[in-house]
C-alpha cells in the first residue's frame, strides 16, 4: 500500500496576485489568524516555471505547490493552507477536500475570484476579464 506524501513536513507554496488587494489581504488574514506555516509568494515576483506554471495560469487563479510538484489551485490551494494552519482550521481543510464540499468549494472560489474587485480590500486591478463586463 502507497503511503501519501507527507504534507506536515513541507507546508508548499502559496502563489497569489500582489496587484490585487482582496488577495493582499486574504494572503494576510491567512498568515496573522490562520497562522498558515505556508509560505506566501506573490506570483508575479518569482520564477513561475520552477512551479509548473505560467502566467496565465498564475493570474487565474491562486496556487498552492508543494516541493514534491504537487499543485493544487484555487479553492483546493485554500484548503491545502487551511491543513497548515491552527489547529482549528485543520478539520475544516480536511473537510473542504471531501468530493462534495470540494466542488461547492471550487464554485465558491470562483465566484469570490470573479468578484474580488467587489470585496473588502478590492480595487479595479482586482477585476478578472469578463466578457459579459466589457472587459476589466
Amino acid at each position: 500500500m502507497r503511503t501519501p506524501p507527507d504534507t506536515a513536513a513541507d507546508p508548499g507554496t502559496f502563489l497569489f496576485d500582489s496587484d490585487c488587494g482582496f488577495c493582499r489581504r486574504a494572503v494576510s488574514f491567512a498568515r496573522e489568524r490562520v497562522r498558515a506555516r505556508s509560505r506566501f509568494v506573490a506570483w508575479q515576483n518569482t520564477d513561475l516555471g520552477a512551479f509548473g506554471l505560467t502566467p496565465g495560469q498564475a493570474d487565474e487563479a491562486a496556487w498552492l505547490v508543494y516541493a514534491d510538484g504537487r499543485r493544487f489551485r484555487g479553492g483546493d490551494a485554500v484548503a491545502e493552507v487551511l491543513l497548515h494552519g491552527r489547529p482549528l482550521t485543520r478539520p475544516v481543510g480536511r473537510m473542504m477536500r471531501l468530493p462534495l464540499l470540494r466542488e461547492v468549494n471550487r464554485f465558491v472560489y470562483r465566484r469570490v475570484a470573479a468578484n474580488r474587485h467587489r470585496l473588502p480590500g478590492g480595487t479595479s486591478a482586482c477585476a478578472l476579464d469578463d466578457p459579459r463586463r466589457g472587459g476589466a
